[in-house]
């Protein structure tokens, strides 16, 4: 019995290791219930929709993201700042990818003018990936982006707008 216990309870500790996603730090610990609204967003062969969110401070979304895509994609949050320092890092590591993204290869997240590691998540051609994100209260905007070589000057962008 207790040899029985042991391996549920091993299981269900990795199982909730591999279910917490590509970027450490990336998704917030809310339920269900603490969830405002569900965003559901695609992800094409260079583009996102929808193309622009107007959220409240402090109101907390579940993004689904759906790549509909050939091409694997990233959803990143982040100011403008951040998220040209990690579009940056992204082409400097191009060179060394050679699995063609698979999880930033382990590399940290840039952080924002207002702190913290942006927001992430990897999505595989043809995968849906979630992300629970809080709106910060401290800001007017943010960009939501796919920083991978060559996708965000393609147009996968968006304006992340807060209306009070």
């Amino acid at each position: 019995m207790r040899l029985m216990l042991l391996a549920l309870t091993l299981g269900l500790a990795t199982s909730t290791a591999f279910a917490s996603g590509e970027h450490a730090g990336s998704h917030s610990s809310a339920d269900a219930a603490d969830v405002d609204r569900t965003i559901r967003f695609e992800a094409g062969d260079m583009w996102f929709e929808p193309e622009g969110l107007d959220i409240a401070p402090g109101e907390t979304i579940r993004f689904e993201i759906v790549n509909t895509g050939n091409l694997e994609h990233e959803f990143v949050i982040g100011d403008a700042e951040a998220q040209a320092a990690h579009r940056k890092m992204m082409q400097e590591m191009s060179g060394s990818h050679g699995d063609g993204h698979a999880g930033h290869g382990g590399h940290d997240m840039a952080e924002g003018e207002h702190g913290g590691v942006m927001p992430a998540v990897t999505i595989a051609p043809g995968e849906t990936a979630e992300l629970v994100w809080t709106a910060p209260g401290n800001v007017d905007t943010l960009e939501y982006a796919c920083n991978i070589p060559g996708h965000y000057e393609s147009g996968m962008s968006g304006n992340i707008d807060f209306q009070g």
